[in-house]
């Protein structure tokens, strides 16, 4: 297959939901570009499927018409209205994404297989601005004076194409993110997950509360159950990897132990049957800053290593960042300049829109490892309305979520 060179200035290299939304955004612009994939659509992502309320605007803000297709969609997209923490003592705390809903308001959050999700993002990039390669996987990058000279495989035939700039979103084995990011993995900021799927499962919430559970066994880290459209569930589990080596946990087993033998949740699992296999995959974390663009080349999602360290949530970090990409592809398009210098626009625009957010993140998954804080939290708040309300506001207020980070609001708890 051939590439249209009118489209070549600008490449993003996959097409998850950071290369789409990328994608999307430049179209939005006019703005020709190529799109390649080494899948073919639609394919499966290991995920935990969960879609915050973050992911429904930055769709509002593309087209809103892309957000109500999705929220009219119960067949793919399970309405979520909220969260369900459990700590280590098994105190259940339910928090709303909102304050309040009015009736008949649609929920701000969905659980939805990747599968589903990521062919819907997919078939929405199709647009007259945007040249579509799939089956074409990025094997080589090299330097040249204009940019780089990229290798690609299509149907196992090697194709040389040059562009100006390159728009990483491959993934967490993302080759720009280690030959020009100097991106590695690092155990301490980095996590294993393990997903499978569920029928059958007992006593999902009626509202599509997502459930975080914080066993002691998985710290830091967390045990899930996201309830999925017709009555099936996203199962599954997520710890930090410096944990796992040092403790040579084998999170396969440490799931089905959970889902057989843990009085909590054998009850909820009788009768349940397994729809899948159990898949692994790895989660590159916003944890530290790293370099994230330089000389023609800007790195998205999970090629950046941008996902929460504490609730695991990738999707929105993968798409704002595609969102500001295409903001800094367009500036630099236009001023023909694609240095470090000039792209670094895009690292600083991202990390001033979310890492107070992100360090706030950190710090509470740190704070995970001691369960009987965990335990006192969640059982002041369970019994709290003010704290509910409060903990409420921090997915969207971050000045609320410091408190946090405060002594003192450990201090105040105390009193209250």
């Amino acid at each position: 297959m051939l590439f249209n060179k009118e489209f070549l200035d600008i490449i993003i290299s996959g097409a998850g939901p950071a290369g789409c939304t990328t994608s999307m955004y430049l179209s939005k612009k006019g703005i020709k570009h190529t799109l390649i994939e080494k899948a073919v659509f639609p394919r499966d992502k290991i995920c935990g499927d969960a879609l915050s309320g973050k992911v429904l605007n930055i769709l509002k803000d593309i087209d809103p018409k892309i957000a109500d297709e999705l929220s009219n969609n119960g067949n793919l997209f399970n309405p979520s209205k909220g969260i369900i923490f459990v700590s280590p003592n098994n105190t259940k705390l339910s928090i709303p994404f909102k304050h309040s809903y009015k009736k008949d308001e649609k929920a701000p959050g969905f659980v939805s297989k990747r599968l589903d999700f990521d062919n819907f993002l997919f078939n929405k990039t199709k647009s007259p601005f945007c040249q579509i390669i799939q089956n074409c996987e990025l094997q080589a990058i090299e330097k040249i004076e204009t940019g780089f000279k990229i290798k690609c495989s299509i149907h196992k035939n090697e194709v040389l194409i040059d562009t100006k700039l390159l728009i990483a979103a491959d993934g967490c084995r993302s080759l720009a993110a280690k030959q020009l990011g100097s991106i590695l993995l690092e155990k301490a900021y980095y996590s294993g997950g393990i997903r499978t799927y569920y029928s059958g499962v007992k006593n999902l919430n009626e509202e599509g509360y997502i459930e975080l559970i914080f066993l002691k066994n998985y710290q830091p880290g967390y045990f899930w159950i996201f309830p999925l459209p017709n009555g099936n569930a996203n199962v599954g589990a997520g710890m930090l990897t410096s944990e796992i080596s040092k403790k040579k946990l084998d999170l396969k087993r440490m799931l089905m132990d959970t889902i057989n033998s843990d009085p909590q949740f054998s009850k909820r699992f009788e009768g349940a049957v397994m729809d899948d296999s159990i898949h692994g995959w790895g989660l590159p974390l916003g944890s530290k800053k790293r370099k994230i663009s330089g000389n023609h080349f800007i790195l998205v999602g999970d090629a950046a290593s941008l996902i929460d360290p504490f609730t695991g949530e990738g999707i929105a970090p993968a798409m704002l960042s595609g969102k500001i990409a295409a903001s800094i592809a367009e500036k630099a398009l236009s001023k023909n300049d694609f240095t470090a210098k000039f792209l670094n626009q895009y690292d600083k625009e991202y990390y001033t829109k979310t890492w107070t957010e992100t360090r706030l993140s950190y710090i509470l998954q740190k704070l995970t490892q001691w369960p009987w804080l965990f335990n006192f939290v969640v059982g002041k708040a369970s019994r709290s309305p003010e704290l509910q309300k409060m903990i409420t506001s921090m997915f969207d207020d971050v000045n609320v979520r410091k408190q946090f980070t405060n002594p003192m609001f450990y201090l105040r708890l105390l009193f209250k």
